[in-house]
């Protein structure tokens, strides 16, 4: 049977690099695999997977009993397919806090660490086999890299990631910097989505203290085009919370150059967030964060309801 690859549902670039990256790793071990998304990937995942030329995977909804794969980028079930506790999870490769209620029916490998990418720790997991990597998979690898770390502005980068990516970028003749804004400018591009769709896009589901909220970040470089929005997707935010079932939506607009957050305000629950779990003084619909750029260690661990 083919083992499947797959990330969280709402993929960014290390969600749709990463299943890639492994599919090569795979195959190239002797184990047919090939890599699936689990939704629409973003803009900067697009283009991504078009500028080192790979198709994008297919989509799937759900997978089947028994079906092998491995899961890359999460270990949330609520970010994977509703059947997963009854596939055949053969390992996982994350760099999330360890959630819980994945159920297996093997032991398995889990290799979880502490770095910005899920596509540094595929690297040091491939060992001598990296050398063996093609073009284009350097090249998925290097971009996941700086998605995740913001081209390094991110707190979540480490040497390792750095070191990588720089490596990399050498290895292929690429100016980080010209390159980072390529990738950035084709995140920024949003014109093209409804504000429910852009709710969505990049956007993670947690429980904190009673209340379950989708968590979305949008990370740009044109922070205007979406802040110019704004009336329209906070009028949005309650239809899309009752069609997800959660409490709340809450929208973090990352301003990638100048290293800040603004914070949507809809209603008085989300102010209470923003004030206990920020520190902040909120005054009309939306809060600037200075500093605020990840949501895996700035965002997440410090929500308060």
């Amino acid at each position: 049977m083919t083992t499947l690859v797959f990330g969280h549902k709402a993929p960014d670039t290390d969600s749709t690099g990463s299943p890639l990256i492994w599919e090569w790793y795979l195959n190239h071990t002797g184990i047919e695999a090939k890599a699936a998304l689990l939704g629409t990937p973003n803009t900067e995942a697009a283009f991504v997977a078009k500028r080192w030329g790979f198709e994008l995977p297919a989509v799937i909804e759900d997978v089947s009993d028994d079906q092998s794969c491995v899961i890359v980028d999460t270990n949330n079930p609520a970010e994977l397919p509703a059947n997963i506790n009854n596939a055949d999870v053969i390992a996982v490769i994350d760099h999330h806090k360890l959630t819980g209620g994945l159920e297996t029916k093997n032991p398995i490998n889990i290799t979880i660490r502490p770095l910005a990418c899920t596509a540094t720790i595929m690297n040091e997991m491939m060992g001598d086999k990296a050398a063996d990597m093609p073009e284009g998979v350097k090249g998925l690898m290097l971009s996941c890299i700086l998605s995740d770390t913001l081209a390094f502005r991110s707190p979540t980068t480490t040497a390792v990631d750095k070191d990588l990516a720089e490596a990399l970028a050498k290895d292929l003749g690429i100016d980080l910097d010209a390159y980072a804004s390529e990738m950035f400018e084709a995140k920024s591009d949003v014109s093209a989505f409804s504000d429910a769709e852009l709710l969505r896009m990049d956007s993670k589901e947690y429980g904190v203290d009673g209340k379950k909220f989708r968590v979305s970040v949008l990370e740009t470089t044109a922070p205007k085009i979406i802040l110019d929005r704004q009336a329209s997707i906070m009028e949005t935010m309650p239809t899309v919370a009752k069609e997800d079932g959660v409490d709340e939506v809450l929208l973090f607009v990352v301003d990638i150059l100048n290293e800040e957050a603004t914070m949507f305000i809809p209603n008085d629950v989300v102010k209470t967030v923003a004030e206990k779990s920020f520190d902040a003084k909120v005054e009309g619909d939306s809060v600037v964060l200075p500093g605020i750029m990840s949501r895996k260690k700035q965002i997440i661990p410090n929500l308060k309801a």
